[in-house]
């Protein structure tokens, strides 16, 4: 880091920006497969919070490969890049006091070490879509496994590149199992229950 960048110390506090949003910031990051139900428990998720008067917002990995992720492929290091700039931009929102849900395969343990590791603690809740391989194939709402089974998209998370599943996720949530409504109740407990919100 160049010596000569200084960093400015802020006369309004993250705790300040948060208490007048009656609200405990924090990170919410869901990962799985493709298919898996992320982005459609995401977007029922801050619906939900936000009918009921929170402060959020929500990055889509496929939205920012759009704007700020568009110089980013799907190699390792572009990978972890992408997951790096996206956590990066959730440390940002959470200190400007909101709720962030992020949706992103993150298919390695070690990025999302990395991006759990720029937040305080308690800051940072790891949600695991585990709905297995075969159920997200099967729906295949893109058409990716259909491309990657022959051949055209080369490193395919769980086809021709590995996923890694979370270790100790605060949540799990198997969408084969439970439908959106539920998910969605057993987040919004664990949010309420840490004082995240007040409902």
């Amino acid at each position: 880091m160049d010596s000569n960048i200084v960093w400015l110390n802020h006369k309004v506090t993250p705790e300040d920006r948060a208490k007048i949003k009656n609200q405990k910031p924090c990170m919410l990051w869901l990962t799985g497969l493709s298919g898996s139900g992320k982005s459609t428990i995401a977007n029922a998720l801050e619906s939900y919070l936000n009918q009921n008067g929170f402060h959020t917002v929500l990055l889509d990995g496929d939205n920012l490969r759009f704007g700020l992720n568009k110089d980013l492929g799907f190699s390792p290091e572009d990978r972890s890049e992408n997951i790096r700039r996206i956590g990066e931009v959730g440390k940002l929102f959470v200190e400007a006091g909101v709720i962030v849900i992020a949706s992103l395969i993150s298919p390695f343990l070690k990025d999302r070490k990395m991006v759990r590791e720029l937040f305080s603690e308690n800051e940072f809740i790891e949600v695991y879509i585990s709905t297995p391989l075969g159920v997200c194939e099967s729906r295949d709402p893109k058409g990716l496994y259909k491309k990657a089974r022959i051949g055209e998209i080369p490193n395919f998370t769980g086809i021709g590149s590995p996923y890694e599943e979370p270790v100790n996720p605060e949540i799990k949530i198997d969408t084969n199992v439970l439908d959106v409504e539920s998910a969605i109740n057993i987040i919004a407990k664990l949010l309420e229950k840490g004082n995240y919100i007040k409902l």
